[in-house]
């Protein structure tokens, strides 16, 4: 063990060790061009946008069904119609979910 020890020390005391350490990587900030970066960041407000919407469309018919389902007393419509409702929440939750996470990590490569 203490060969290790003095090892260990020996390495640590070592000024060519440090000045290796203090700074190989250059200063880089890694960057989009704007020809990419403008197209993609379009393409992923639209795609969030068009689920968003979808789930919206979603949630109305669903309405629309537990409406028709109840006033017609057909259960299974009305049940079809909650059922569907749950869906186009947890699906807008879902996109609006990932729709941010996936815009935050794309803006944290620069701008």
């Amino acid at each position: 063990m203490s060969q290790l020890l003095n090892t260990v020390t020996a390495l640590a005391a070592d000024p060519h060790l440090h000045a290796l350490a203090a700074g190989p990587v250059p200063d880089y900030t890694p960057t989009l061009p704007a020809d990419v970066n403008n197209p993609v960041k379009q393409v992923l407000a639209w795609t969030a946008g068009l689920g968003l919407a979808g789930a919206v469309l979603g949630g109305l018919v669903g309405w629309g069904l537990v409406a028709v389902g109840h006033n017609t007393e057909r259960a299974a419509l009305a049940a079809r119609g909650k059922q569907g409702i749950l869906w186009s929440l947890i699906g807008a939750g879902g996109i609006g979910l990932t729709a941010s996470l996936v815009m935050s990590f794309y803006n944290m490569t620069g701008k």
